[in-house]
């Protein structure tokens, strides 16, 4: 494993020899409990935690925190599967199975943001593994992280398709008291079948909507990113309508839809679970997808059209201040789009 090659961006412009942390400080370890069967923690002392975004991100923030590597939600369209290949592993099962704990992540969070240097930017969390998946029921790394957040007054935001942020709640509470939070569910469909198969690790599509109404009950703005919408499986009017339908049904302030994309790692791990379970779209994906990892503009703007549509009949209202717009790209971080309106640009979150 090439844990002293690993570094903060691999594809950006920092030295690859400038590793979060050596080889000596790994600590591997397995649990004999049948929520963790078959998986293996790295536990790491990191050197960072704070990450600049790339420059060439679409994304609205700088700042992102992430104290794991992969992700037993195993979603199988996971666009951060490709982060394995940096550690020698592969980006399907070991994506899965060989989870990094950065298990210093909260005392580094706090030293680095009583910094001098730190200027109290927007920090976004759950941009690219899920800091709620099931290792944090063990590690309980996220009240030291927002705990650091709240007695430092930092704006913050958390995407999630975890349940385990509603122990988090009393916390969450106390810093949106002294700071912007915002908080986003991630709820690409309600079809059961299509969720057991393509994410297999997550909560049902019922009980993250659980968290946005128990989140709302309690004063807690929460949006919900309707993502992956995913073509041929998730994506006809009647689903459509159903999803949207169960989101504003959970009290969610917002919706904003996102179109799979298929970036290499995640590409090629998607395509053979395709093949396993609809092999008769293969080909339709090819020719869909066939001019890179994002689908194409006409059939991005079909489906944010008609989300939008939806959720002005059902009520859902639009962006206010404190809502989890942070997570958003900007094009779309205004009043719901109307069928008029030129097309949004597609987010590279999920």
């Amino acid at each position: 494993m090439r844990w002293d090659n690993l570094t903060a961006d691999p594809a950006g412009d920092r030295a690859r020899d400038a590793a979060l942390f050596g080889a000596d400080a790994v600590t591997t370890r397995t649990f004999d409990s049948p929520e963790f069967r078959g998986v293996t923690f790295h536990e790491i002392r990191a050197r960072s935690i704070v990450n600049r975004v790339p420059g060439a991100s679409r994304m609205p923030f700088e700042w992102t925190v992430n104290p794991y590597r992969g992700c037993t939600h195993a979603c199988v369209y996971c666009f951060a599967r490709k982060t394995h290949s940096y550690l020698d592993l592969d980006t399907g099962l070991d994506f899965d199975s060989q989870i990094v704990v950065k298990v210093n992540a909260p005392e580094l969070l706090r030293r680095q943001l009583g910094s001098r240097r730190w200027q109290g930017e927007h920090i976004a969390m759950g941009t690219n593994v899920d800091c709620y998946q099931r290792a944090e029921g063990r590690y309980r790394l996220m009240p030291g992280i927002i705990a650091a957040l709240r007695d430092h007054a930092n704006p913050f935001s958390i995407l999630t398709k975890g349940t385990l942020i509603l122990r988090d709640l009393d916390l969450l509470k106390q810093a949106s008291e002294v700071t912007d939070v915002g908080i986003s569910v991630s709820v690409g469909f309600t079809d059961s079948q299509l969720w057991r198969t393509v994410e297999p690790g997550t909560p049902a599509p019922e009980r993250r909507l659980d968290v946005v109404r128990t989140l709302t009950d309690h004063g807690i703005d929460c949006g919900v990113l309707m993502a992956p919408v995913i073509p041929f499986l998730g994506d006809s009017p009647a689903q459509l309508r159903a999803t949207v339908r169960a989101i504003a049904a959970s009290g969610a302030t917002s919706v904003t839809p996102l179109v799979l994309h298929l970036r290499p790692g995640a590409r090629e791990w998607f395509m053979a679970w395709l093949e396993h379970y609809h092999p008769y779209l293969v080909r339709r994906y090819e020719r869909l997808y066939a001019e890179g990892a994002y689908a194409p503009k006409w059939y991005q703007r079909r489906i944010t059209r008609q989300v939008h549509e939806l959720a002005q009949e059902y009520g859902i209202g639009p962006t206010r201040a404190g809502m989890p717009r942070r997570i958003i790209a900007p094009s779309e971080s205004a009043e719901p789009v109307a069928p008029a309106t030129p097309e949004p640009t597609q987010l590279t979150l999920l």
